[in-house]
């Protein structure tokens, strides 16, 4: 019998995932244990194993795509096993026990939508496809341009069309196979989301019943609540001579003035060799401009390099899509800053003796600590004596924690994630040093497991490399402090009566004001100072 397999949740955070890759494919076997997908949660990208064995039937999801946990992945059953029941509604029917927990009401299927009009059943092997929701705030689009005309071929992750969504144009693949019988919107026409935007099937199939039966509301349009069919002439009439247009017009160097169609890749690479894109000429299809044109583009005549033939003050911008973790990172330090009274309490350390203690204790062979490890230790055995810090804030308590379980923050291309070195207070300066690299090496690979970047009692944000000198940050909750470091500097400083050349180094204290008091914050501080401007003492 089939087995509907739902998006996992793979994190305690996590509420939707996005499918970084297949490992499988429709109609390869698979056993128990076996990696379906890799996932890519707000956290990390993880490996999604298969607790089921048989044949995967069908994928929900395609790579690069998005939904929320519980939602269909996938379908693994026996080779050759009828699954359109599923398909059409017996997936939902499979999950009813996870819709205990209210859920946003779904948007409305084919089926619902044709109910609404003039009942009617779709001609065999004929598909509506609506407009996509490309992302989470969308609710309606924009074509930007079709990829594909009427009477073209279709086949299943073709490009159809780029649809302009309120964060950014994105490409739409399409995951049937047939051919393109009806567009429903222009170029530059928008629709709702789930309204008509083409039909494909078999050729010469009539489905212009189908289409009459759906509502477009255009751009220009105040959308209708009634469900009468809508005359859209431009909608129908327009938009194929366009596409055959940008056709006809490939390879195509563009016009002053004129959007540049360009692939991300292609883009990027432009970015990083300093190449003026409306200098080339796309050879992809309607003219894109692709890896190829990039890699075989030869400077000269006086065009291509960025900065020539360039008006001054030209605006120029990209709309970035937010990845799961840039969602996540803003939705719990936004309910961080605005639930936590933040202060903050600002510190310089004389840093002399620790460079001169790092320096002796790299000389032991095979041995190399980094001033962050010299912090995370400090940090650690102060917490022991000051577990009012080392606390965490709900609801209904506040924890005072007996063990030192310290968050490192660290840097990644999507944003920022916190791995956890467990009972730091107990593991040597050398142990401390090689698990962050290890977990920092995790992080920028996005392998950390979710086990790895929870439980931290405190965390330690380092920005000194960065050259940066001072600094606050926001708290990681449920934690109730967060230690700001900023970067050793060298510079006058008096000792002893004498104005002498000394190093320095400013850290803040971030505290929720609920668990951890002013005077409390301070004799933490106190008691850090002492092991960090005497590291000795931490060997002790």
């Amino acid at each position: 019998m089939a087995i509907v397999v739902n998006m996992p949740r793979l994190s305690d955070t996590m509420e939707e995932g996005t499918v970084a890759s297949w490992l499988k494919k429709v109609g390869d076997k698979v056993e128990e244990g076996d990696i379906l997908a890799e996932i890519e949660t707000d956290k990390a990208t993880m490996e999604f194993e298969s607790f089921n064995e048989g044949t995967l039937l069908h994928i929900g999801v395609q790579e690069g795509e998005t939904t929320k946990v519980d939602e269909l992945l996938a379908i693994i059953g026996e080779e050759g096993e009828d699954i359109s029941a599923l398909l059409n509604g017996g997936a939902a029917e499979a999950k009813e026990e996870v819709a205990e927990t209210p859920v946003a009401e779904p948007a409305p299927t084919v089926e619902e939508k044709q109910d609404e009009a003039p009942a009617q059943e779709l001609p065999e092997g004929v598909v509506v496809v609506t407009m996509p929701r490309l992302s989470d705030t969308m609710e309606e689009g924009t074509v930007a341009l079709w990829i594909k005309k009427e009477g073209d071929t279709v086949e299943e992750g073709d490009i159809l069309a780029e649809i302009e969504t309120d964060k950014a144009t994105m490409e739409f693949e399409s995951f049937q196979s047939g051919t393109l019988l009806h567009i429903g919107l222009g170029e530059g026409e928008s629709a709702k989301v789930d309204e008509l935007l083409a039909i494909i099937g078999p050729a010469g199939t009539d489905v212009s019943e189908v289409a009459k039966n759906f509502k477009v509301v255009a751009s220009n349009e105040a959308p209708k609540t009634e469900a009468p069919k809508v005359e859209t002439p431009k909608t129908q009439a327009e938009p194929e001579p366009k596409v055959e247009s940008k056709k006809e017009a490939k390879p195509k160097k563009p016009v002053k003035g004129e959007r540049i169609f360009v692939s991300p890749l292609a883009k990027k690479m432009a970015e990083e060799r300093g190449i003026n894109l409306s200098h080339i000429t796309g050879t992809g299809e309607n003219g894109r401009i692709v890896k190829f044109d990039i890699e075989n583009f030869v400077p000269g005549s006086g065009a291509g390099t960025v900065g020539k033939f360039v008006p001054a003050g030209q605006e120029d911008y990209e709309d970035v899509p937010n990845s799961q973790m840039r969602k996540a990172i803003a939705k719990s330090l936004t309910k961080s800053k605005f639930s936590a009274p933040h202060y903050y309490l600002a510190v310089e350390f004389d840093m002399d003796n620790a460079i001169t203690f790092r320096k002796q204790f790299n000389s032991i062979p095979d041995t190399k600590i980094s001033f962050n490890d010299i912090v995370v230790k400090a940090c650690a055995l102060a917490l022991k004596q000051h577990p009012q810090v080392n606390s965490q804030w709900f609801d209904d308590k506040m924890r005072l924690n007996n063990h030192v379980h310290i968050g490192v923050a660290v840097a990644v291309p999507d944003g920022l994630v916190v791995p956890v070195v467990r009972f730091a207070n107990e593991q040597s300066l050398p142990q401390i040093g090689a698990e962050v690299k290890e977990l920092a090496g995790k992080a920028r690979n996005k392998k950390l497991t979710p086990d790895e970047m929870s439980g931290s009692t405190f965390t330690v944000s380092n920005l000194g490399m960065f050259g940066i000198d001072y600094f606050t940050s926001i708290i990681n909750q449920p934690n109730s402090a967060i230690l700001s470091v900023g970067s050793i500097v060298q510079k006058p400083v008096v000792k002893e009566g004498q104005v002498v050349v000394g190093n320095t180094m400013k850290l803040t204290l971030a505290c929720d004001h609920r668990t951890v008091d002013g005077a409390t914050g301070a004799e933490f501080l106190q008691t850090l100072r002492g092991y960090i401007e005497n590291p000795v003492t931490m060997l002790v």
